[in-house]
């Protein structure tokens, strides 16, 4: 159990006791800072601990934001500060510093925290009231401000995400947030909400699997309430303060598996009505990640750009369409978020055919795709070469480099001519863009794929045997993403066997499982996955090189078995080690990273 130590003289009629009682804190008491050292030695190691104010009059949901929260080490507002374990050291040392004396202890804690170097957390209150009074009336007047306040409204509205796109926030906010409350008020958990809206989605693609329009109408409505879920899960949350590291894998991973099985689900519907569309639904999947892939790596090539990220006309032209209201939403509508996404998908789904579904949905993902790339080009163009070792090596990751371009890469760096070679992205697309065409117009057994294949092993250890500085390198990872995703695309149609394209659906959505997973492990600063399962399953050049072979090698119904092979063992391999990783960080209490940027 938490520990609350209480410092100063009795205050009468004080509330903050309970308050920290109904928190689930202990509450002990401490009359200076040698007495709030001791109970600070006495409390359970590995709980939190904090140390109030008796003066302390405010809001019990500034109390729960401050010294609840789970992301943060260290808290602190006004009359009050907490150290998770990972704190709990520095805060030892502020107790024994010769500042922790006199009155209003916390609040020298905090400053003594900050001008040591440590990152305090301030949260933002808002209309939230948190203050120290020292007199009867200044009491009676910090009570007045708390009664005047809301306090149910103001939590209830800072449960919904600060951006988002226009759908989730003008049609489903309103009212997720709702669900969100009812589910706290039963002591529902994020997690077995989002396990929730898995589980819906998964039905509603097993509905459109029906091929029927009353399935396909059904599918279309369980999606919307799958996604409504997926609000609620985030905004219970934030509204319960009910982070967890587990819980940032698992709604980050499942919003990708819900809208990929949904893909599959439409292909399996279409086909038993005699259309295939496996193709589209791969290529939906395909253009999809290679977004998120570019959302991904220009973030965090600018995450520490020493020129910033906002430079160029281009930032200023969209500084001054923020200042016109209207242009701000069509802007986050033209990227096709998540909200609009699956809001577009359920409606084609209940009232046209699988079919036209991907072919309207790959129209506008293509027009986002090219949107958001084109300004964030133009962007980087603007921002210079100067780019972190910490940003590269992160690029350097999202690459998904494996043995045979390591391999040739270290053979490749020092070598004098490897200096006058243009810049990373540029040669990624000459090892990129023949791949495509050739694996999209040559047929099934040649062997130009796997020719070409070899010669992209080559570039793409080029590209990586040197440090991706260059002002455009961000592009690097989303290029080979794509020549992955379509070479296999290519290949399993040109093989013209039931089941190829499916098969090869299976292996990019492992695959791309791999990449999403990367990319959540580098946000929490947890770093790449571990090199042999790189390794193991082939690095993206290696995996592009397998399949080109295959499909040179081996019949139609040979290399569908192989793709499906391939798949498993793919799958297999990343799941267990991506599990085994995020159990094991929740287990830890690694701090969460919560996605409250973009919509994804």
């Amino acid at each position: 159990m938490p520990t609350a130590i209480l410092t100063g003289p009795p205050v009468p009629d004080s509330s903050v006791e309970a308050q920290l009682r109904s928190l689930g804190f202990e509450v002990v008491r401490a009359a200076d800072g040698s007495e709030v050292a001791a109970r600070l030695t006495e409390a359970p190691e590995g709980e939190r601990v904090a140390v109030v104010d008796t003066r302390f009059v405010g809001h019990l949901h500034a109390l729960r934001l401050a010294l609840t929260d789970p992301r943060f080490p260290l808290a602190a507002v006004s009359g009050a500060v907490t150290a998770r374990p990972a704190g709990r050291r520095d805060l030892a040392r502020a107790v024994a510093s010769p500042a922790a004396s006199g009155s209003g202890l916390p609040d020298v804690l905090a400053d003594a925290l900050a001008d040591g170097g440590a990152e305090v957390h301030r949260p933002e209150l808002g209309s939230l009231v948190a203050a120290v009074a020292d007199e009867p009336r200044a009491r009676d007047e910090a009570r007045r401000s708390v009664a005047a306040v809301d306090e149910e409204a103001v939590r209830l509205r800072a449960s919904v995400k600060s951006r988002d796109g226009f759908f989730t926030t003008f049609c489903v906010s309103p009212y997720s947030r709702h669900v969100a409350r009812w589910c706290a008020r039963r002591g529902l958990t994020p997690n077995q909400v989002t396990t929730a809206s898995l589980v819906t989605a998964v039905v509603a693609a097993g509905c459109a699997a029906s091929a029927t329009r009353g399935g396909y109408v059904a599918a279309g409505l369980l999606l919307l309430l799958s996604f409504v879920l997926d609000c609620a899960d985030g905004q219970l949350a934030r509204y319960a303060l009910r982070y967890s590291t587990l819980g940032a894998w698992l709604d980050a991973t499942f919003d990708r598996a819900k809208e990929y099985v949904f893909y599959a689900g439409l292909a399996l519907g279409a086909a038993r009505s005699g259309d295939d569309v496996w193709a589209l639904a791969l290529a939906a999947m395909a253009l999809q990640t290679c977004r998120h892939a570019v959302d991904f790596a220009f973030t965090e090539a600018g995450r520490d750009a020493k020129n910033g990220v906002g430079a160029g006309a281009a930032a200023a032209l969209s500084g001054r369409l923020d200042d016109i209201g209207w242009t701000v939403w069509a802007r986050r509508m033209i990227v096709l978020p998540i909200g609009e996404r699956w809001a577009l998908i359920a409606v084609l789904t209940a009232l046209t055919t699988p079919r036209v579904t991907f072919w309207v949905l790959l129209a506008l993902s293509a027009l986002a795709a090219l949107y958001t790339t084109a300004g964030r080009v133009l962007r980087s163009t603007k921002r210079g070469p100067r780019r972190s070792e910490r940003a590269a090596g992160v690029l350097a990751d999202l690459t998904d480099s494996g043995p045979v371009a390591e391999a040739l890469a270290g053979r490749l760096r020092g070598s004098r001519g490897l200096g006058r070679i243009a810049g990373g992205t540029a040669v990624a697309l000459v090892g990129a863009v023949p791949l495509l065409v050739v694996a999209a117009v040559a047929g099934h057994g040649s062997p130009l794929p796997a020719v070409l294949a070899a010669c992209y092993a080559v570039t793409s250890a080029v590209v990586i045997a040197r440090p991706l500085t260059g002002p455009l390198d961000w592009l690097v990872p989303p290029v080979f993403r794509a020549a992955e995703y379509g070479t296999v695309l290519a290949l399993a149609a040109h093989a013209k066997v039931n089941g190829a394209l499916p098969a090869a659906f299976g292996l990019v959505a492992a695959v791309a499982y791999h990449h999403y997973d990367t990319v959540y492990r580098l946000r929490g600063g947890s770093g790449a996955p571990p090199g042999w399962l790189v390794r193991a399953i082939g690095g993206q050049e290696g995996r592009v090189l397998a399949v080109a072979v295959l499909a040179a090698s081996l019949t139609g119904a040979q290399f569908t078995l192989a793709l499906t092979a391939l798949a498993v063992a793919v799958a297999s391999l990343v799941l267990v080690e991506s599990i085994r990783f995020w159990v094991s960080a929740h287990q830890d209490g690694v701090p969460a990273v919560h996605d409250e940027g973009e919509p994804a």
